[in-house]
Parts: structure tokens; C-alpha cells; sequence
């Protein structure tokens, strides 16, 4: 296995994507390749990736070291951004819809509707933090 924290962290996220669609298709019986492209849903590709990327480098540098410090305030500033500023405008995407459906009686502006799951919840962020932990393990050496 390689030891590389950036692409352990981005195959982490890819993984996290992926787990998405399949987890659609099971809960579902829906195939949603699509799903693989966006933001928000179970689990957080944000978290899982931080997570990911925090641990390498804290196991490649030191839990002690000043760039796991620097990773570690980057990852909860991503994960606080993804469950709170985004959560956040998926709420308002959500009204915003709802307003434009009661103001022109169910008809629609152009087709279109505003994306409204952008954010995560804390129990995505938490299945991305397992998602995470349980991808940066595949690295550990044997």
C-alpha cells in the first residue's frame, strides 16, 4: 500500500462518493450514478476525506508536529462549514422553492428548482468521520 496522506485523502472522498450511490441503490432500489457528483448525503466525502488526510498526516509526521496541527483546524473549519454555512443555504433553497411553488401555483421557473441538499447532518459528518477512520486503516502497514 502507498503512504501518501493527499491521495490516501482524495480516495477517501472518491470511496465516501461512491458509498453513496451504492447506498442509494440498497436503501432505495434506486441507481443514482449522479449521486457521485454531488454534495451532501450519507456518508460526508467532506469528513471522510479530512479524516482521512488528518490521520496520515498525524501518523506521518507526528500527533504532535505543527502541520498535523494545521490539518486538524483545516478539517473541523471543513466539517463546521459543511454541516453549518451549507446546511444552512439548503434550508433556504428549500423555502426558496416553496415560495416560488405557492407564488406561481405548482408551474416552474425555467424547470428549474434550487439545489436543496448541499449540507451535511451531524449523523452524515459522523458516518463520514467512520468512513474516514475505517479507509485511513487500509493504510496502516501490515
Amino acid at each position: 500500500m502507498f503512504h501518501h496522506p493527499g491521495l490516501a485523502a482524495l480516495l477517501s472522498g472518491l470511496a465516501a462518493q461512491l458509498a453513496k450511490v451504492l447506498l442509494e441503490g440498497v436503501r432505495k432500489r434506486r441507481w443514482r450514478p449522479e449521486l457521485l457528483f454531488t454534495n451532501g448525503g450519507m456518508p460526508s466525502s467532506h469528513t471522510a476525506t479530512v479524516t482521512t488526510l488528518a490521520l496520515m498526516v498525524g501518523r506521518s509526521d507526528g500527533y504532535g508536529s505543527a502541520i498535523f496541527s494545521l490539518v486538524l483546524v483545516f478539517s473541523v473549519f471543513v466539517v463546521f462549514e459543511a454541516t453549518g454555512l451549507r446546511q444552512e443555504i439548503g434550508h433556504q433553497a428549500r423555502l426558496l422553492n416553496d415560495l416560488m411553488d405557492s407564488a406561481l401555483h405548482g408551474e416552474r421557473v425555467d424547470g428549474q428548482r434550487l439545489r436543496e441538499l448541499v449540507g451535511h447532518t451531524w449523523g452524515e459528518v459522523g458516518g463520514g468521520l467512520v468512513f474516514g477512520f475505517l479507509f485511513y486503516l487500509l493504510f496502516l502497514p501490515g
